[in-house]
């Protein structure tokens, strides 16, 4: 096979760059070793930038999104048994988020791409990309009838995640990497239930972190702070629900119990590879960089280097000039890293850390203090949540 634009997963990152090159005339192959459905089904997080909302909008993804996606003008802080809330809308002149879950995105995606006659192969295996500083790399794989195929492009998009072959192609010695490991997790569950809540709950205790959040008017995301090494089936529901009820409490709150239909914990880490480029293999979204969900930032990140990205790649064929796409990691790492940033200051404002010292907890709570009673530090706050314009 032949084309401009090899693309290893389809994931957002992945499908993303696929619509926006087809946009401007780009032709791409996309693989990805999970089935339609299992990309399509599995419920994960998503809040989503106003930048990321127009972008979809612009392109002509946003249809769903528009009729389904919750929009939140602000968020709530709970700590000390009461609600603070920061209203995002106001401190930013008008921007919002958009609570629509990550597997729709998806759906959006590969719908428009199929419709558009794109080329997706979907459970694949063996996987591997060859002569990545050459001329024409090659990206080796079988395909779902056990058939060994091969796709020679001008250029290779790794946007395979962080366990994906792509990063890994690229030689450990020239790889710049910078890891942080949090000594907790996510307890997640997803419930059918109605919305506790208009908008996102962030919630500090001394049991620890908390968030409510939403995926439907009938599905709800909730999520608590736990050892990582936690085992989702040792938890009974009502020791699920006596947590999160405890961690949320004050002013009379109460969240509105359901049956949970799925458990899961979520590791914390944090990690850039600064090496986004060699030769001619880019990476891009979680094969690149990974971000505590505190933040809300991980697929927001992917969204913009593919913005970049995607501009460049068109630039290129357009011009026959690289400047921009060897400017690419260089753009990307900016925003990379202030939501790196971000990301860990939500992280140690909100959680319990089993070494903090009484100094630290009184820090804390006078952290979040200063955050809901000045205006300048929520704006700093609702600016930095909200998201810059894309680019």
């Amino acid at each position: 096979m032949r084309t401009q634009v090899g693309i290893v997963g389809a994931g957002p990152a992945g499908l993303l760059l696929s619509h926006l090159l087809h946009l401007a005339g780009i032709s791409s192959i996309v693989i990805d070793t999970r089935s339609r459905e299992a990309i399509e089904t599995t419920i994960r997080a998503g809040v989503l930038e106003q930048g990321t909302v127009d972008l979809m909008v612009e392109t002509g993804l946003g249809n769903r999104l528009k009729r389904e996606g919750f929009n939140h003008q602000g968020f709530e802080l709970r700590f000390g048994g009461k609600g603070h809330r920061i209203n995002v809308q106001a401190l930013t002149g008008g921007r919002i988020i958009t609570v629509y879950a990550q597997h729709e995105v998806l759906k959006d995606l590969i719908h428009a791409r199929l419709a558009a006659g794109a080329d997706i192969r979907f459970g694949v295996s063996q996987t591997s990309v060859h002569g990545i500083t050459d001329e024409h790399p090659l990206i080796h794989f079988i395909d779902e009838c056990g058939q060994p195929q091969q796709i020679r492009c001008d250029y290779i998009a790794g946007c395979d995640g962080f366990f994906g072959v792509c990063r890994q192609a690229i030689p450990e010695p020239i790889r710049e990497e910078y890891f942080r490991v949090y000594p907790f997790g996510w307890f997640g569950i997803l419930c059918n239930a109605p919305a506790s809540s208009n908008e996102l709950i962030y919630a500090r205790h001394e049991l620890g972190f908390a968030l409510i959040s939403t995926r439907s008017a009938q599905v709800q995301r909730m999520y608590f702070q736990c050892d990582p090494d936690q085992r989702p089936d040792a938890w009974s529901d009502d020791r699920i629900w006596a947590e999160l009820q405890t961690r949320t409490a004050g002013d009379g709150f109460m969240l509105k119990e359901g049956p949970i239909f799925q458990k899961n914990v979520v590791a914390m880490r944090s990690f850039v590879c600064e090496t986004m480029r060699h030769g001619r293999l880019f990476l891009a979204g979680d094969a690149a960089h990974i971000v505590p969900p505190t933040g809300a930032k991980g697929l927001n990140l992917a969204v913009n280097d593919i913005f970049i990205l995607a501009r460049a790649l068109a630039s290129s064929y357009a011009t026959d000039s690289t400047e921009l796409l060897d400017l690419y990691p260089a753009t990307a790492l900016r925003r990379i890293w202030r939501a790196q940033h971000f990301s860990w200051w939500m992280t140690t404002l909100l959680h319990r850390f089993e070494d903090a010292t009484p100094f630290d907890r009184k820090r804390q709570l006078a952290e979040l203090e200063l955050v809901t009673h000045s205006i300048s530090a929520a704006t700093t706050l609702a600016e930095n949540y909200a998201g810059t314009p894309l680019g």
